[in-house]
């Protein structure tokens, strides 16, 4: 739907907001909807000299750049955004400067005496449909939990002529804002984001004390289809592939990579063992998964089961049972495959309310390429575990 007076509407969480049909740069609704220009990444209102000059920022994801994919996780309130950089050099020595304005975002965030000159930033994500917008919220530096040497961090990445280069990750939190009114928008356009009696309090918060109050939306479990559970991409297929091709001709030894691929979603898996083929009895792997740090901390047991399977063949019903069954009381289980899992076993899981993780090609494929960067990164990987 495209939007007749961009300029008095005012922002909703979801909503989309549509442009013009030119099929050019004048499609972007956003410079009417706020005020910014058409360039990709961060645009602004005020000086980028400091973050104290800055009056608004607005940044727009495409959410379709496998090499930096960008993530909204809905069920805790984050956001994690890849700088501009992509070539050999200074990580801050971007064309629109995009990676010195996040340093100088997350240093302003993480001061002790907090400044109230702080910029609102509106983030959006691309619909695919023209150039369209939908707003995801307004977003603050940081996240629960994480410290100032966790929120922004420089990974390294490999060019394809083999050439090693830094990119900045960061975390924001999307607060707990569902409408952002135009009235906000017009003082901030004015430079009266702290003043105006139309700001939201989660954000002054936040400006105040640095305090998260994120948007969490907690999911409804549904069965995933197998669509929604492959790569969505050729791209992201290689990744599981490479797996798959790499232990076909010995599943078993696909188990310890099921481990660790289980350790790369879940950190605080704290120890485990691989089970021998012969006793298994439908676990290929028993650990242990702590909450909690320190003397306080808690573990609780689990059950693997591993599948390496190619992508057109799902994993049906038996296997599900069998880890299912073998689950005892407060014991929660793993399966993570090189496919998928098949209908009926996914809505038997769901239905019946089964404490069981699902990792499939689709999950396994995104996760190495956010963790591991290319292909070739991740053959070096499987050849050392």
């Amino acid at each position: 739907m495209i939007d007749k007076k961009p300029d008095v509407v005012d922002l909703l969480v979801d909503k989309v907001y549509g442009g013009s049909r030119n099929g050019n740069s004048s499609d972007d609704p956003l410079p009417n909807l706020l005020g910014v220009d058409n360039g990709a990444g961060f645009r602004h209102i005020g000086q980028r000299s400091g973050v104290k000059t800055l009056k608004l920022l607005v940044l727009k994801t495409s959410f379709s750049d496998v090499s930096w994919p960008d993530t909204l996780d809905r069920e805790n309130g984050t956001f994690v955004y890849y700088g501009d950089n992509r070539v050999p050099g200074d990580l801050h020595k971007t064309p629109r400067q995009g990676n010195l304005l996040l340093r100088n975002l997350f240093d302003e965030a993480h001061q002790h005496q907090q400044s109230s000159a702080f910029p609102p930033i509106l983030l959006f994500g691309s619909t695919g449909t023209y150039r369209d917008v939908r707003f995801i919220g307004l977003a603050v530096p940081g996240a629960v939990g994480m410290g100032g040497d966790e929120d922004l961090v420089a990974v390294w990445r490999t060019t394809n002529d083999g050439v090693r280069f830094q990119n900045y990750k960061s975390t924001f939190t999307i607060l707990d804002v569902p409408v952002v009114s135009r009235a906000w928008v017009k003082d901030i356009q004015a430079g009266n984001a702290i003043s105006s009696p139309h700001a939201p309090g989660p954000w002054l918060d936040w400006v105040g004390g640095r305090k998260f109050k994120p948007l969490k939306s907690v999911p409804v479990k549904s069965v995933r289809s197998r669509q929604q559970q492959i790569p969505g991409s050729p791209e992201l297929a290689a990744y599981a592939n490479l797996v798959y091709e790499f232990y076909k001709k010995d599943p078993h030894a696909f188990e310890r990579c099921a481990m660790e691929l289980a350790r790369l979603f879940m950190p605080a898996i704290h120890s485990w063992e691989i089970t021998r083929p012969w006793r298994d009895g439908g676990r290929d792997a028993l650990g242990t998964y702590r909450i909690g740090r320190g003397a306080g901390a808690i573990d609780v047991d689990f059950a693997m089961e591993a599948k390496c399977y190619g992508m057109n063949n799902g994993v049906g019903i038996k296997p599900v049972s069998r880890l299912i069954s073998r689950l005892r009381h407060r014991q929660f289980g793993i399966l993570v495959t090189t496919s998928y899992l098949d209908r009926q076993a996914y809505q038997e899981l769901v239905e019946d309310g089964h404490p069981v993780v699902i990792i499939s090609s689709g999950d396994i494929a995104a996760k190495l390429k956010e963790r591991l960067g290319t292909l070739d990164n991740t053959k070096i990987w499987l050849q050392k575990i």
